[in-house]
């Protein structure tokens, strides 16, 4: 039986604690409109914010809320400088507790994981099995239910007011999702089922950590119960990897029928069996035994970010070094993949001018001083 642990709430209001918290928080943040002005005075805040959380009278404030389609339309909630600084400050003493406990091919925000070791890991099974098992969960972060979320915390913690902590955090997203929920009966329910809290807004720390904790039974599931042989699952995208095509169908029904427990869903248009040969769309690449290429769909996301930068920069509001940096991100990323001559060819044909404005739909070059913009960043034509 796993261990529960007690008398964790006064390391989370700690002033280590909660200093090491507002130091990652403002990590690569710093010069921010909000970091900025939490930084002005940051000893008296930090206090502040230490008396709060000892007296038990810390509530989450107000998110600001902005739409992405990158690649599918999302909401990002974005809280408070201050309220991100709590939530590292939980997550630093809340993952040493859960982290031993979460299975090794779980990638998604964890120290050591990461995007690019799920896909190397995805490309080891492949080539080791014959058939390949790709989903996702429909609309996972708008669907995770608090009731069963915080009945998972409470099996490993006693910690009172630290479970009161965690439920408000919790709580805050209640209501962000309540215009894109579309309510679905599972087997059991009631009347009164669709009232249940539901949703962790996507943005926060706790969210992505709390959701390996939401779906880490579903990890146990899948390798202790149904035994199979490959596994990867970075955040709601899970691959499954075996050497029979009726397994594999076996395999999503089961892990269908575990997850109405948690009440989610599998995506049935998402939900793929292929062979060994096809290969595997995971992460932005087509994964092969033998390579890795980058998706055309990622290459037009790329395409129009760029666009959009574009438009930016003649507005004045981003400059080079940021378009630099934008461009260093994505590149990185396309290096794990076989990709190089096309992801060089888009790079020749970026070209950025600071001259007149344009709408990014209606987006066309400017002459070539994009280059000489990118050397005094380190970023130079690929040539």
């Amino acid at each position: 039986m796993a261990r529960s642990w007690t008398g964790l709430y006064p390391e989370v209001c700690s002033w280590q604690n909660l200093l090491l918290a507002y130091r990652r928080c403002r990590r690569r943040k710093r010069y921010a409109p909000d970091a900025a002005e939490f930084d002005y005075d940051w000893e008296s805040r930090l206090l502040q914010l230490q008396s709060d959380l000892a007296s038990e009278s810390w509530f989450p404030g107000p998110y600001r809320h902005f739409h992405i389609s990158d690649p599918k339309p999302r909401m990002i909630s974005a809280a408070s400088f201050s309220d991100r600084v709590v939530h590292h400050a939980v997550v630093n003493v809340l993952e040493p507790i859960f982290e031993p406990r979460f299975v090794f091919d779980s990638y998604a925000c964890r120290r050591g994981k990461g995007t690019h070791r799920a896909i190397d890991r995805a490309q080891y099974y492949l080539r080791r099995h014959s058939w390949t098992l790709k989903t996702d969960i429909v609309k996972f972060f708008p669907n995770v239910d608090h009731e069963l979320l915080m009945l998972r915390l409470q099996r490993s913690l006693r910690d009172v007011p630290l479970l009161t902590l965690l439920q408000r955090i919790v709580d805050s997203g209640a209501g962000v999702f309540a215009d894109q929920r579309l309510y679905q009966p599972f087997p059991g329910d009631d009347l009164f089922s669709s009232l249940r809290p539901v949703g962790l807004p996507i943005g926060n720390l706790t969210s992505q950590f709390l959701a390996n904790v939401c779906l880490d039974p579903l990890d146990h599931f899948v390798k202790e119960v149904l035994r199979v042989p490959g596994y990867v699952r970075y955040c709601d995208d899970l691959v499954l990897f075996g050497d029979s095509r009726t397994q594999m169908w076996e395999y999503r029904d089961a892990i269908s029928q575990y997850l109405a427990g948690l009440r989610l869903r599998l995506h049935p248009r998402k939900t793929h069996v292929a062979p060994q040969g096809r290969g595997v769309n995971f992460l932005g690449l087509r994964i092969r035994v033998a390579e890795k290429r980058v998706l055309s769909s990622t290459l037009r996301r790329f395409s129009r970010r760029m666009a959009r930068l574009q438009w930016l920069l003649g507005e004045g509001l981003v400059t080079f070094p940021e378009i630099a940096c934008s461009i260093r991100a994505w590149t990185a990323h396309c290096q794990h993949a076989n990709s190089r001559g096309v992801v060089l060819d888009l790079l020749r044909r970026l070209r950025f001018g600071r001259s007149g404005s344009r709408s990014p739909s209606g987006f066309r070059p400017e002459p070539d001083i994009f280059s000489a913009g990118l050397q005094e960043t380190g970023v130079a034509d690929p040539e």
